[in-house]
């Protein structure tokens, strides 16, 4: 079973990280980036849909992975999937 909620981006935080060097020999420093979602509430129909069935949360992710994070854009909605891996029910 999936299950699929909206979110919408209220914050990005830039920070200063490390990451693995891609020789293996280390670490160095890097930029990273913190995106809080938080589910939407109104300006849709459709949000207010999800926001009946969904109505707080907040999903918050760190990455050094700058493709990953161009991605995310501030106020910007994306639907969530959430899938069990390895489990039956």
């Amino acid at each position: 079973m999936i299950v699929r909620a909206k979110f919408k981006v209220t914050s990005i935080t830039r920070s200063q990280a490390t990451r693995a060097k891609k020789d293996g020999s280390g670490y160095e420093p890097c930029e990273g980036q913190e995106i809080k979602l938080s589910p939407v509430t109104s300006n849709s129909p459709e949000n207010e849909q999800f926001f009946r069935t969904t109505p707080s949360g907040e999903i918050r992710m760190f990455t050094v992975n700058e493709d990953a994070w161009k991605q995310f854009l501030l106020g910007g909605e994306y639907i969530v999937e959430f899938q069990a891996v390895g489990q039956t029910f």
